[in-house]
C-alpha cells in the first residue's frame, strides 16, 4: 500500500487522539451559562472521536500502517495543538472551529492522495470523517456567531493591509 496513505491516516490518528483528549478537556473544563450545553457537546463529541480514532487506526492496520499509539508519537505526528488548559469556554469553542478548519483541509489532502492510488475504502471513509467535521465546524462556527481564529486573522489582515 502507498506509503503517503500510512502518513495521511497516521496524522489522523494522531489528530483524533489529540481531539479526544482536547474534549474530554473541555467537558470537565467548560464553565459559564452554557455549562449544560457545551458539557453534554463534548462528551457527544470525545464518544465520536473514540469511534473515528478506532476507525482510523483500524483502518491503517488493515493496509499495513501501524497507528501511532503513545503520546510522543502523536505529539509528534499530529498537526493540531493540545488543549493549553487555561481556555476559555469561547476560547474553547474557536480552537475546535480552527481544528476543525485544519483537518478539513488534511481529510481533502488524505482523500486526493487514496483516490490516486486506488485505495477507495480509505477514501470513503474520509469523506465520511470530512462530512462530520464540516458540519462541527459550522455548528460551532455559528454558535459564536461566525467569530472564528480563521475570520477574526482575515480582518485583521484586511484591515492592515488598508492602514
Amino acid at each position: 500500500m502507498d506509503h503517503k496513505i500510512h502518513e495521511e491516516l497516521n496524522k489522523q490518528v494522531a489528530n483524533w487522539s489529540l481531539l479526544y483528549t482536547k474534549f474530554h478537556h473541555y467537558h470537565w473544563y467548560v464553565k459559564g451559562s452554557t455549562f449544560f450545553e457545551l458539557h453534554s457537546k463534548f462528551e457527544e463529541l470525545y464518544r465520536e472521536a473514540d469511534s473515528i480514532l478506532d476507525e482510523l487506526a483500524e483502518r491503517l492496520l488493515s493496509i499495513g500502517g501501524k497507528p501511532a499509539s503513545t503520546f510522543p508519537d502523536i505529539l509528534a505526528k499530529a498537526s493540531i495543538q493540545e488543549a493549553t488548559g487555561t481556555e476559555s469556554t469561547e476560547q474553547m469553542i474557536k480552537q475546535l472551529v480552527y481544528d476543525f478548519q485544519q483537518l478539513s483541509g488534511e481529510l481533502r489532502d488524505g482523500i486526493a492522495i487514496a483516490d490516486e492510488a486506488k485505495d477507495y475504502p480509505t477514501a470513503d471513509m474520509l469523506t465520511g470523517v470530512l462530512t462530520k467535521i464540516e458540519k462541527y465546524g459550522w455548528m460551532f462556527e455559528s454558535y459564536i456567531g461566525g467569530k472564528t481564529i480563521t475570520s477574526i486573522k482575515k480582518r485583521e489582515r484586511s484591515l492592515s493591509q488598508r492602514l
